[in-house]
């Protein structure tokens, strides 16, 4: 695959490792370490990855499987693969389109974005360049349950299809690589557009949020820390929606089971990407603890660790209805904008494709637990 730069064609990279290098290369150091580096010593970042070595898959030959569908609808979203982007904030960091240029992936490809409450744009603005592909809402609890509910009602009226709690950043982790850079993304501007084109968050400030934007990145860290938030809070936010609602940052299956107890649809097993608490259990092991919790119809998701074909089927095999990709799609944007995007999402599903043919399943439907076991350790 490439693409065209004049008369020129340029090769993308192969593999997760070769965008991740690429995007190196034209990335300035501190904001590579942002998007790649996970909190403290990065146990959980690599034991993400070493999941995933640890798991194998045990193919099926000679099943005729000749035509394939990987194609999936979870909470009523219909996706091309089993995944969705996962909501990555400050996009402009690495791409002066930032989540812009992401949604215009969206649009070519049909792979569901989940729009991040720490977006660089408002949710109107980026809904817009969608082209009608559905998509979701990755909510923050702040500490302003004003500021909060206008957030669910902007999402709702841009047409969004589910709302996604991320429950486990009571207050945010601490990422080694960023305090040795003295790096914030808040800093360069990032990840403030929700924030500064809300009316309800504007009440906060004594000015207008153009006019003063140290004043909007203070004040969303005044409110960011919600350590007092409990499951009982959160029949508050089902009755202000009918959409789907997900926790993401799920890691027991006690939590999973208080989740839907507080009227949650479904969870979304995450550790974040390894970027809060260090030496949490990897979002793979994890999947395989709240599937058995919850059941077989229980709506269920994992995020963690996903970067090749292999990697979706093992999740999928260990109990998720879809996986969330996050780092693989944000080297592509800040190697190309949303060309790479496009690339690395069409160079995923093809991989999705090719291990179904492989591993012998015709759709996600016939791929089960059988399909994956652990490796002696």
């Amino acid at each position: 695959m490439g693409r065209k730069h004049g008369a020129e064609r340029i090769a993308w990279p192969v593999g997760t490792a070769g965008w991740e290098a690429r995007a190196a290369e034209v990335l300035p150091p501190a904001v590579h370490d942002w998007l790649a580096g996970g909190a403290g010593e990065e146990w959980t970042l690599r034991a993400n990855r070493s999941a995933f070595e640890r798991w194998r898959l045990r193919p099926r030959m000679l099943t005729g499987n000749d035509r394939r569908d990987a194609s999936v609808t979870v909470a009523g979203t219909r996706c091309p693969a089993p995944f969705l982007l996962a909501p990555i904030g400050g996009q402009t960091l690495v791409h002066p389109e930032g989540e812009l240029a992401t949604a215009g992936a969206v649009s070519a490809t049909g792979v569901p974005l989940i729009v991040s409450t720490a977006s660089s744009f408002g949710i109107e603005e980026i809904a817009s360049q969608m082209g009608g592909v559905p998509f979701w809402y990755q909510l923050y609890w702040v500490d302003d349950r004003d500021v909060v509910e206008s957030f669910v009602d902007r999402a709702v009226a841009s047409g969004c299809a589910a709302i996604v709690l991320t429950v486990d950043t009571p207050l945010m982790g601490s990422r080694d690589r960023d305090v040795r850079n003295d790096f914030a993304p808040a800093r360069h501007g990032a990840g403030l557009g929700m924030y500064a084109s809300d009316d309800a968050f504007a009440r906060r400030l004594t000015r207008p949020p153009e006019e003063d934007p140290e004043a909007v990145r203070e004040e969303v860290a005044r409110i960011t820390p919600h350590t007092h938030l409990t499951w009982t809070d959160l029949g508050w936010l089902r009755a202000k929606t009918t959409l789907p609602l997900l926790a993401k940052g799920v890691l027991t299956a006690e939590d999973a089971i208080a989740a839907l107890d507080a009227g949650m649809d479904g969870v979304i097993v995450s550790n974040h990407g390894g970027r809060q608490l260090d030496g949490a259990v990897a979002s793979l092991d994890a999947l395989i603890e709240v599937r058995a919790a919850l059941g077989d119809d229980a709506t269920v998701l994992m995020d963690g660790g996903v970067r090749r074909g292999t990697d979706v089927v093992k999740a999928v095999a260990a109990g998720a209805n879809a996986v969330l990709v996050g780092r693989p799609f944000m080297y592509g944007l800040a190697i190309a904008g949303r060309d790479g995007v496009e690339a690395v999402l069409g160079s995923l599903i093809d991989d999705i494709d090719r291990t179904f043919a492989l591993v012998g399943a015709r759709d996600v439907g016939s791929i089960g637990r059988s399909f994956i076991v652990e490796a002696p350790g």
